[in-house]
């Protein structure tokens, strides 16, 4: 049995490089287009879309989450999903009402270099900690942290991809992502059969939690409605994929990705959830689900991550090419350039694994509460038309939300209390509300005060 996870990331890694064609042209390794020129189409770009997002820390954290706060903190992560609607709706009125072909250009257009100084920040440290968490999962999967083959284990498969992502761009990884995301829906149903027939489990140990709106999983619900405003505006793999295709076939893109997504991490962080209502005290998520399902049931589980692990990586790496070598204008755009910000990038990620914090859903709060500077931009700046928005406006709500994000970050691992002993999703929830209110606040007084000075100029 010790053999079938390595032979399966083997199959994948193999299989991944197989299926990457050579990047000739800058079009085809930083628009993903083919030979041909030809865009991807809906299907391609539907399960690159979804195969992105549903990465092997989401899915790890769906369950983790399940398993502490039952259905509700499963719902909670799934509520991030929400995303692909409003970030649809980002892309669409960006690229079809403004006619901005990044959201850099648009920000440049509106905040001048801060915009695009502050926004290239937040994604770059995006970039770098996906790359991170990706293979931490990797490594936690085939051997105990420290080890020699949980450190072997993470260089391979950094190698691999950083290999195949080098040579065909994201072009490679959009038909990587296909071939992923179809082995990923076949390894998940497996494993859903395998759940079902195992009589070890029962449906209503699903709702093993009660619904409380003072407990951390609905608490977390409500934290998701309120950043997925602006989630997907600062994570440069969606926003990617909104450009590369014709508005009807990206819009379709976008709603069918959301629903996938959805189903997807509902479905593997139920397994957590069966997991936390059937533990015994003191027992891990991993070690109730061996004892529950059995050891075929868990190679199947461990093998949805690695597969969800190599196509987000490939994808963040692609992602990272583009950012630098294209939209920042740091260097000049070229396969030669792109690919030296692949490598720049993973090596940062390495750093991160042997070097950082463990803790795979800080990244993400504190992601998306950084990211919740971008929410009064979408409001008024972007779907409100308002070009009357003070720079200092946008500067406030940027230092606002990292502020409340290294906050967090702090009260979250006991590194300070200034928020008292309340639960840390609570502290987030308090934090992200601030942030939300405060932000749009300032736009609102910002656009107050620039708008007499533009009606004399008028006059």
């Amino acid at each position: 049995m010790d053999y079938v996870l390595p032979a399966l990331a083997g199959f994948v890694a193999i299989s991944s490089v197989l299926l990457s064609p050579k990047a000739q042209t800058e079009s085809s390794f930083f628009k993903g287009l083919s030979a041909s020129g030809e865009q991807p189409g809906l299907l391609t770009l539907v399960f690159s879309q979804v195969t992105t997002w549903i990465f092997a820390r989401s899915l790890l954290n769906a369950a983790i989450l399940g398993f502490y706060y039952g259905i509700w903190g499963t719902l909670a992560y799934a509520f991030y999903y929400f995303s692909f609607m409003t970030g649809g709706r980002i892309v669409d009125c960006l690229r079809f009402e403004h006619g901005f072909h990044s959201v850099q250009s648009f920000l440049a257009a509106r905040f001048g270099a801060w915009g695009t100084g502050c926004y290239n920040f937040v994604i770059g440290v995006r970039l770098i900690s996906e790359v991170f968490a990706n293979l931490l999962v990797i490594g936690i999967l085939f051997g105990a942290a420290g080890s020699n083959t949980y450190t072997l284990t993470i260089l391979a498969f950094a190698g691999v991809t950083l290999f195949y992502s080098m040579v065909g761009g994201l072009r490679a990884s959009l038909r990587t992502d296909l071939f992923q995301m179809i082995l990923f829906l076949g390894t998940l149903a497996m494993l859903v059969v395998l759940v079902i027939t195992s009589n070890a489990v029962a449906f209503n140990d699903l709702w093993f939690k009660p619904f409380d709106m003072t407990q951390p999983g609905p608490v977390l619900m409500v934290v998701a409605l309120l950043q997925i405003w602006s989630y997907p505006m600062h994570d440069p793999v969606m926003m990617d994929r909104g450009f590369l295709a014709d508005r009807e076939t990206t819009r379709r893109s976008f709603f069918h990705a959301c629903w996938i997504s959805c189903l997807c991490i509902l479905t593997f962080g139920c397994m957590g959830v069966l997991a936390g209502a059937n533990a015994i005290s003191g027992e891990s998520m991993n070690d109730a689900l061996m004892r529950l399902l059995g050891e075929w049931p868990m190679l199947v589980f461990s093998g949805c991550l690695i597969i969800s692990a190599m196509s987000t990586l490939d994808s963040t790496l692609s992602s990272s090419a583009k950012l630098v070598a294209s939209d920042m204008g740091v260097l000049r755009m070229s396969l030669r350039n792109g690919r030296i910000v692949m490598a720049v990038f993973m090596l940062l990620g390495l750093v991160l694994v042997f070097t950082g914090n463990k803790d795979l859903f800080s990244a993400v709060a504190v992601s998306g509460t950084a990211s919740m500077y971008l929410a009064p931009v979408v409001f008024f700046s972007l779907w409100g038309k308002r070009s009357d928005i003070p720079v200092w406006s946008y500067l406030f709500t940027f230092v606002l939300a990292f502020s409340g994000a290294a906050l967090y970050f702090t009260e979250s691992s006991g590194h300070s209390a200034l928020l008292g002993d309340l639960h840390k999703y609570t502290k987030l929830l308090y934090i992200c509300i601030s942030i939300l209110v405060l932000g749009c606040l300032s736009y609102w007084l910002g656009g107050l005060i620039n708008r007499p000075a533009n009606s004399r100029v008028k006059a």
